[in-house]
């Protein structure tokens, strides 16, 4: 939800219906994960998720008190409000670590009632309405001192119902189909009662937010925006230093559960590309990395291991690796020459030896890490943008994703990485939650012959690009003259002499039998990693080509011009040439991306569909584009959610008409929706039948594979270094980070070392 995931915040749509994440998805790095669910497949079998977390879990008894911890992050909060459309990643890390989370989750992603908060939340009622009853942790207490209680629910509860405009809230989902909140048989009860069955009421109050944050428009919109007047959570929010770039977290001395491992926690603004630099010299402890820096690491684990030093290294591998003995002692021999060149060659070889020497040294450093890794709860996919052109119809997206081998992508993402590459088989939910099943049958697996059929069917077919000469005639016409062209036969005998005497006639009836290559692009396409020749080739341009001058020799790697025949193979319909423009990021964190790109042009080229590439800047890839519906195909990420019937409502609901003419898209940014997908969401979150809504989903999934708006290509990879002796801390995968049991590992005494020898 970098490489590109889903949006960092969200452009939401302003429509009284509107619905939008209860957690903010992130670009370029890019996923907050949302909360996800784990539990039985739908044959009743347990289902283990993708991959296992991997974060060196440890006994609270082998974690050491004391320390501080610096952990990477994207950028400073924009707010500390996670109700807020500009909340991200680094605000939700540090509402988990500060604010009451009432359900947390577990190593399978299911939602566990969190005992520092709570002894017990159920059902208690269900007729005539369904109510909520919560009873409270009797020593639980904001920072301030007080209890933590009703008025805290009835504030959150009124700021996020939508019904009062003067709260800037992001989304509502859930709290406006409470009815009212009141205290219980005395101040550690909390009853909720809902005007209608709501599925996902375990989804609500998390974070919960004191009443002094909730209880005003003023404090919700502006004050909790850069300060939080209380907290109650195992660390304190202590300061925000926009200068240096930190965030301090510190050990909550009003903290009624277990006590903090780590004197402090401080978040550290750092960039993915400047990630390995930052670990090689001290200054992160853990972060988030792109798989170049993962590379980095294990190779300098290698190194330690087999006993090279990072000087050794940087000649096996790092930049001396690329020089020759036969081209250093050339680049020796001009540096101490006297000619006009010998200051040129010192002053690079004075720059590649700074670069040796600093590769030594961070390999050196990087030797202190390990990686850990696992798969988020996110996934990217291909988006198809239907709302008009090629796409609006169903055939040729259903098309598009038939030409496409998800496995192969799959594989060329996480293989390299050690990590499990089977493409998800749902778009609400990942192996091993309890709403997941395989529904990608609903629109077939890749199949180069059914695309094919699907396009024809839509009417793209081959020569379908070509353009009629004006005055030509179809086959019929053609044929319904024949029998005059056999009486004039004899008369034009008679004048051939006549007619070889004025030939531009007769040359203008042959140019109208060749099919016209107005429209084609014969020389290059544009595509990356694409530099083949043959009926690959696009036909984008209009500009008719130059042929040349006869004899003369094209640039190196130049295609051959298309010939009419071959242009005949390029699908078009009514003279256009079937293209569609693929939106990708041109930052340096989306290589990934942009490499998974290629393969989708090569796949589609491979049916006959061109691909117009255009790469943008990461900061308008998803606001300018995607979110604006600028593209037809783009490559972004979505969190998979414990609440699918809620958080994934906005994704796949059908889009409305604006009064303006505009077309509502809540987050459906591939525009593609229909009612029946709509229904199945409101029954699944109106039920509390769990299983009921389980299948609900799993009808809804379906649905949204056989509209074909997105493509699921695979789970994304999550990489943490992290310093060999932090526990508990690095990929968690499915889970929720348990901040309190972060720490460094204790130091073994000299009896333990003896009896482990």
């Amino acid at each position: 939800m970098s490489q590109f995931g889903a949006p960092r915040g969200r452009t939401c749509s302003r429509s009284p219906r509107s619905r939008t994440l209860r957690s903010v998805a992130t670009l370029t790095s890019a996923v907050l994960a949302v909360t996800v669910l784990a539990g039985c497949s739908s044959d009743g079998t347990e289902e283990a998720p993708a991959a296992a977390q991997d974060n060196a879990p440890a006994a609270r008894a082998k974690v050491a008190d004391g320390g501080t911890l610096r952990w990477a992050v994207d950028a400073l909060p924009t707010t500390l409000n996670s109700f807020q459309a500009d909340a991200d990643g680094t605000t939700a890390r540090i509402a988990g670590a500060v604010l009451p989370s009432l359900y947390t989750l577990d190593g399978r992603g299911r939602p566990q009632l969190n005992p520092d908060y709570l002894e017990s939340a159920q059902v208690v009622e269900t007729e005539p309405k369904q109510v909520v009853l919560y009873k409270l942790h009797q020593q639980a207490v904001w920072s301030d001192g007080r209890e933590i209680g009703a008025p805290d629910f009835v504030a959150q509860w009124r700021a996020l119902s939508g019904r009062d405009t003067a709260y800037w809230t992001a989304r509502n989902s859930g709290y406006e189909r409470i009815e009212k909140i009141e205290r219980g048989k005395n101040d550690l009860e909390v009853r909720v009662t809902f005007a209608k069955p709501y599925a996902d009421w375990k989804s609500l109050f998390t974070p919960l937010y004191p009443k002094q944050v909730m209880g005003s428009p003023n404090a919700f919109n502006d004050g909790a925006r850069t300060t939080l007047k209380a907290t109650a959570g195992p660390f304190l929010l202590t300061s925000i230093d926009r200068k240096s770039g930190d965030v301090t977290l510190a050990r909550n001395p009003r903290w009624w559960g277990q006590t903090a491992k780590l004197d402090s926690l401080v978040l550290k603004a750092v960039p993915r590309a400047d990630r390995g630099a930052a670990l090689a010299a001290g200054k992160l402890d853990l972060a988030e990395i792109d798989r170049s820096t993962a590379e980095r690491i294990t190779l300098a684990l290698r190194d330690a291991r087999a006993g090279r030093n990072g000087a050794q290294a940087a000649l096996a591998h790092g930049p001396g690796s690329a020089i020759a003995p036969s081209k250093a002692l050339k680049s020796w021999a001009l540096a101490h020459g006297s000619d006009e060149k010998a200051e040129e060659v010192q002053a690079a070889r004075q720059k590649n030896q700074k670069a040796v020497t600093r590769y030594a040294t961070e390999q050196d450093a990087l030797a202190g890490f390990v990686v850990r890794k696992s798969l988020e709860p996110a996934y990217t996919q291909l988006s198809l943008n239907g709302e008009s052109g090629a796409l609006a119809d169903e055939r040729v997206r259903r098309a598009v994703a038939r030409a496409i081998d998800r496995q192969e992508l799959a594989e060329s993402v996480l293989k390299p990485l050690g990590l499990p590459a089977t493409p998800p088989g749902s778009h609400l939910a990942l192996a091993g939650q309890a709403a997941y099943a395989d529904s990608s049958d609903a629109l077939g697996n890749q199949d180069t012959k059914e695309a094919r059929a699907l396009l024809a069917d839509a009417g793209w077919v081959p020569g379908g690009a070509v353009k009629k000469p004006a005055g030509a005639k179809d086959g019929t016409e053609a044929g319904s003259e024949a029998e005059k062209a056999k009486e004039k036969s004899k008369e034009e005998n008679k004048e051939k002499a006549g007619a070889k005497a004025d030939g531009s006639s007769t040359d203008s009836k042959k140019k109208a039998d060749t099919a016209s290559d107005e429209g084609l692009y014969i020389v290059g396409d544009d595509k990356p990693a694409d530099t083949g020749t043959g009926p690959g080739r696009a036909a984008h341009s209009v500009t008719k080509p130059d042929r040349g001058v006869a004899g003369a020799y094209a640039p190196l790697g130049t295609a051959a011009p298309v010939t009419a025949p071959e242009a005949a193979q390029v699908l078009g319909k009514d003279g256009k040439a079937l293209s569609l423009r693929f939106v990708l990021p041109s930052g340096p964190g989306s290589e990934s991306l942009r490499a998974v790109g290629d393969r989708i042009v090569r796949m589609l080229d491979a049916v006959g569909i061109r691909t117009q590439v255009t790469k943008v800047a990461d900061d308008s890839f998803f606001k300018d584009h995607v979110a604006a519906g600028d593209y037809d195909l783009a490559l972004y990420s979505w969190p998979a959610s414990a609440f699918p019937a809620t958080d994934a409502r906005p994704i796949f609901a059908k889009p409305e008409p604006a009064s303006d003419g505009s077309l509502l898209v809540e987050q459906n940014y591939s525009r593609v929706g229909t009612d029946r997908i709509d229904q199945l969401f409101d029954q699944a979150a109106g039920t509390l039948d769990e299983e009921e809504a389980r299948e609900l989903v799993r009808q809804a999934d379906a649905r949204i594979w056989a509209a074909a708006g997105s493509i699921p290509l695979y789970q994304r990879p999550q990489l943490v270094a992290a310093k060999a002796e932090i526990v508990n801390a690095g990929a968690w995968g499915l889970a929720a980070p348990r901040y309190q049991d972060i720490g460094f590992k204790k130091a073994e005494s000299s009896k333990g070392a003896e009896r482990n020898r």
